[in-house]
């Protein structure tokens, strides 16, 4: 007979995973978007490079937590300067919280000297649909396979107030140095949390 924990970590495993329409272990679905400099962004571009999608809502005080913390712009940094292309996906539909235009997005990208390798506007929502995006933030990582090999939360600490990010375990770089030290990724998936993205249905 199992233990008790580990029945209920196994439970508690299947139902996320249950919850999400792309799982860790997957080839990440390929896409094709224009970012907010007008050129066309997709995943296949990309292969054989390590690649973070980050859904994004200016809007959305989760995503706030972040970004006015500085928190979100130096991961960015720190791993774009790894060699990793990070995506910020915009996928709030006209008339939402969080739609931007790609000048109203440029300016707020050098307001925060936030550094992804591109922003990319999805108001139909298709990219976010297709992933199954349910918050902002909601964060994946694919490894140069055009595997996923993370999906989830940013971090351990699902609330608004930036104090919380001086104690938060964040999974996005833990997945992505494991995964680039050629380990299997120990916490592949967990739930993310956030405002639900605005989509237009």
């Amino acid at each position: 007979m199992r233990p008790l924990r580990l029945t209920l970590a196994i439970a508690s495993l299947a139902l996320a995973t249950a919850a999400f329409a792309v799982k860790p272990g997957e080839i990440a679905p390929d896409f094709h978007g224009t970012d907010s400099n007008g050129k066309t962004q997709s995943l296949s571009q990309y292969r054989g490079k390590y690649i973070v999608l980050e859904w994004a809502n200016q809007g959305c005080p989760y995503e706030q937590k972040h970004y006015k913390s500085g928190n979100m712009e130096a991961l960015q940094k720190q791993w774009t300067a790894k060699g990793v292309v990070w995506l910020s996906i915009i996928s709030s539909a006209p008339g939402e919280q969080g739609f931007v235009t790609p000048p109203e997005e440029n300016d707020y990208l050098s307001k925060m000297h936030a550094a992804p390798t591109a922003a990319v506007l999805d108001p139909t929502g298709a990219i976010g649909h297709l992933y199954d995006a349910k918050t902002t933030p909601h964060m994946f990582v694919i490894d140069p396979n055009g595997k996923i090999v993370y999906e989830g939360a940013i971090d351990d600490q699902p609330t608004p107030d930036p104090a919380s990010l001086k104690t938060a375990h964040n999974y996005v770089s833990e997945a992505l140095e494991e995964s680039m030290a050629g380990k299997p990724v120990q916490t592949p998936i967990t739930r993310s949390y956030g405002c639900s993205v605005k989509y237009k249905d």
